[in-house]
């Protein structure tokens, strides 16, 4: 990672999503000193990416906020532990100029309602319009507003992850016209069930 930083033409690039380290699980000090190499390398802002149902390791709360005090240009973490503890302690105890996003599209009306800066959705790239509106309603305290939308769109969230990102989002774009459903191996496109359930819920919303 700290090559391809440094070997990259970042010039076009507003910020770097950097994900934790994943499959030799490491400590939360090994964590520590790769985003510390990370920060090092980096000519741009970093957003810390913490996804342990895919890296299988969590970076727990006290050491993002260490990481956050530590290194001025790592500036926010986008948070899919899918734990509104977790995201409360990270909130509670970050620099009042480091943003917790919202990296789960189920709960992040929940986390913007807690103090979350926003999202970086999967859903919101098949219904762009009202997942944006549903979080912009949740920054302005607009709770019942921004709950209408939530529960609206709820069922569709449910779909996009049945059988796992991105056959899930590419079966809803396919349906709205936007790309095929086509994924690559090991993954494979929605089954048969799972399309028929999007196109009926594109239909009814």
């Amino acid at each position: 990672i700290v090559e391809e930083l440094k070997s990259t033409n970042l010039s076009d690039y507003c910020a770097v999503l950097s994900v934790a380290p994943y499959y030799n699980k490491p400590t939360q000090e090994g964590i520590y000193q790769h985003f510390k190499a990370v920060s090092e390398a980096s000519p741009k802002p970093i957003i810390l990416y913490n996804v342990p149902s895919r890296t299988g390791v969590n970076v727990l709360p006290s050491t993002v906020i260490r990481i956050a005090k530590d290194f001025k240009n790592i500036v926010a973490i986008k948070e899919a532990a899918g734990d509104m503890i977790q995201v409360m302690r990270l909130i509670q105890y970050k620099p009042a100029d480091f943003m917790v996003i919202s990296g789960d599209d189920m709960i992040a009306l929940p986390m913007v309602l807690t103090g979350g800066a926003g999202v970086i959705s999967v859903i919101g790239q098949g219904l762009p319009k009202y997942f944006s509106e549903m979080i912009q309603l949740g920054l302005k305290g607009k709770v019942i507003e921004a709950n209408a939308l939530h529960y609206k769109m709820l069922e569709s969230i449910d779909y996009i992850f049945e059988e796992g990102n991105p056959a899930g989002i590419k079966a809803l774009l396919k349906t709205l016209n936007i790309c095929t459903e086509n994924v690559r191996l090991p993954l494979v496109n929605a089954s048969y069930d799972l399309q028929e359930k999007i196109n009926t819920f594109v239909v009814n919303y």
